[in-house]
């Protein structure tokens, strides 16, 4: 049985809301004054569906290759789950900003993908229509995140390219309660979400699931 659940990954992208607004909340702030003739609802909607569609095609490709080495190699799964617990643990330290455990991962990401891609960022500036915030919001969707890429770890272990899109899909939508929300509820939410005490429960669960998925490979190890 497949331990990574889609209600899992919702509540990872839930949980990790506060560091998505740190992350993207100026840029989808400033998406409110793309222009006067577009409803801000519409275009918020708009860049977040692009967004969302970025995630699952990475999901797909993350799922396909994992899916590839899986067949070459019987023990590329057991092999996940062990750096998916690990990763989650570091991604609990991460969250509970107890230590900067992804910031290296995000420095990959940045030189080895996110140098080119944010060239392309012209073809959609000024965001005056929704083609335009659609196709920021996937263009945005690659920006180096370690929530992201946790998330997306989670895909290597995928039943399915489709199951793959979808992992990634629910994870997103659990962070597009913060990334809807603009102007003084969004300050109130990340205030909320930034809080020590709410950093440090839900770090908690990500260090108690890591461990989960670690007792879950090594017993499978074991036998």
């Amino acid at each position: 049985m497949n331990e990574i659940s889609l209600f899992s990954a919702f509540v990872m992208g839930l949980a990790g809301s506060g560091h998505c607004i740190v992350m993207c909340g100026g840029v989808a702030s400033s998406l409110q004054f793309a222009s006067k003739n577009l409803s801000v609802i519409k275009v918020s909607l708009a860049y977040n569906f692009g967004r969302l569609t970025s995630y699952s095609i990475a999901g797909m490709l993350v799922a396909s290759l994992g899916a590839t080495f899986a067949k070459q190699n019987t023990h590329f799964a057991l092999g996940v789950k062990i750096f998916s617990g690990i990763f989650m643990i570091l991604l609990a330290l991460y969250v509970m900003r107890l230590a900067n455990t992804l910031r290296f991962v995000e420095k990959a990401g940045k030189t080895l993908l996110w140098q080119h891609i944010v060239k392309f960022n012209k073809l959609f500036l000024p965001v005056d229509s929704l083609k335009k915030a659609f196709g920021y919001g996937m263009l945005w969707g690659w920006l180096p995140c370690g929530l992201v890429y946790s998330a997306l770890i989670w895909t290597l272990q995928a039943e399915s390219i489709l199951h793959g899109a979808s992992i990634m899909l629910a994870f997103a939508l659990g962070t597009l309660p913060a990334m809807l929300t603009i102007g003084q509820s969004a300050q109130y939410l990340s205030r909320f979400l930034n809080h020590n005490l709410v950093r440090l429960t839900l770090g908690s669960i990500f260090v108690w699931y890591g461990i989960y998925l670690l007792i879950m490979a090594t017993d499978k190890l074991v036998h």
